[in-house]
């Protein structure tokens, strides 16, 4: 990456890590990439498979070892932040298993460990967030019942709600990407960061139809003769998204827009991140970009709230149904397991015993 690039990037960075994060927690927002594909196509088509995103902890590491340092420290303190599966016990039931996924199609992430692997086949019951998602007329069913989650129904429009001075870039921007400004004008600014917020060598994948990891499991399991669950409806995902200001959403997807190419080096980040089940060091890592007060901690506040705690505490109260029939495979997003109010944390204290497996 040049000079003038890595400037960018490093002032883009903050608030999109969070909506790179909060796009990564939904699992909906891949599918959505998936069903307005068509805007960007050429730019899927043109890409090569194979990612060249660089791992940002690495260049830390040789660039400000004292920050990476500082977020280590800061990981090492989170509860539950180490591990991407966690075996579960309730006396006269089966053991079931809470799996962290990535919702991505990435070869690395799609293949599962040996350990993973046995706890899916040893289960009878698969469990994702929504299983709505796997049909994509049911998508588009929901977004129809509630066109004002994903479209202004009124008379505003996307442009409309970018800062004056910002607005010719951020046209200019869109258009480079294969986006038309005037095609996607009436869409919520969280559907067009579903598209931009992934790296071209991703959206080839996902036009060539290649699958994230949780619907490969989910048709994985369904294959094999598993029963599947789901967490979630696709309004719950739909309305927690909608429910975050709409500032946080335009000032994300303006600066995702800025980052460029070098989105490719913020996924590649959180997939090592991911891969050394280091899941305690993704908000460390994510707050270490961002402005000290300000609007930005509101509006991650509100984030953090809405797209993590809440949404762990309804799938919490959602899966133990599963968990208490046993023998149940439930794969969330991996940002959902750590931390005090994480999934890991909050089924302890339904009487779960919880154990990482490493």
């Amino acid at each position: 990456m040049n000079a003038r690039a890595t400037a960018i990037a490093e002032r883009a960075a903050g608030l999109s890590l969070k909506l790179l994060a909060a796009l990564n927690l939904l699992f909906l927002a891949v599918f959505m990439a998936t069903l307005v594909l068509s805007v960007s196509q050429a730019r899927a088509q043109d890409a090569a498979v194979a990612c060249t995103g660089e791992n940002m902890m690495a260049r830390m590491e040789r660039d400000d070892p004292a920050a990476v340092a500082a977020i280590r420290a800061e990981a090492a303190r989170v509860e539950n932040g180490r591990g991407v599966l966690w075996r579960i016990e309730k006396d006269g039931v089966s053991p079931s298993y809470l799996f962290g996924t990535m919702h991505m199609s990435d070869p690395r992430v799609v293949r599962l460990g040996a350990d993973a692997q046995a706890a899916f086949d040893a289960s009878s019951t698969v469990v994702i967030e929504t299983t709505e998602v796997l049909d994509q007329a049911r998508v588009m069913a929901a977004m129809l019942a509630n066109p004002e989650l994903t479209m202004f129904t009124d008379g505003t429009t996307l442009s409309s709600l970018v800062p004056q001075a910002e607005r010719a870039a951020f046209e200019a921007a869109l258009s480079a990407r294969g986006i038309p400004p005037a095609s996607v004008a009436k869409m919520k600014p969280w559907v067009i960061s579903a598209m931009v917020a992934l790296p071209a060598c991703e959206m080839a994948r996902k036009a060539g139809g290649a699958p994230v990891l949780d619907a490969q499991l989910a048709r994985d399991g369904v294959a094999a003769g598993k029963a599947l669950g789901g967490l979630e409806t696709i309004a719950d995902q739909l309305g927690a998204m909608a429910s975050l200001p709409m500032e946080f959403h335009i000032r994300g997807l303006i600066d995702t827009l800025k980052l460029g190419d070098a989105i490719e080096d913020v996924i590649e980040t959180m997939i090592v991140l991911y891969l050394e089940e280091e899941t305690g060091m993704f908000w460390p890592f994510f707050r270490a970009a961002l402005p000290a007060g300000g609007e930005g901690d509101a509006g991650f506040s509100a984030f953090e709230e809405t797209m993590v705690s809440a949404r762990n505490r309804t799938m919490a109260e959602r899966a133990a149904p599963f968990l208490d029939a046993g023998g149940a495979f439930v794969a969330v997003g991996a940002l959902h397991l750590p931390g005090p109010q994480g999934l890991v944390s909050l089924l302890r204290e339904k009487g779960y015993r919880i154990e990482a497996i490493r």
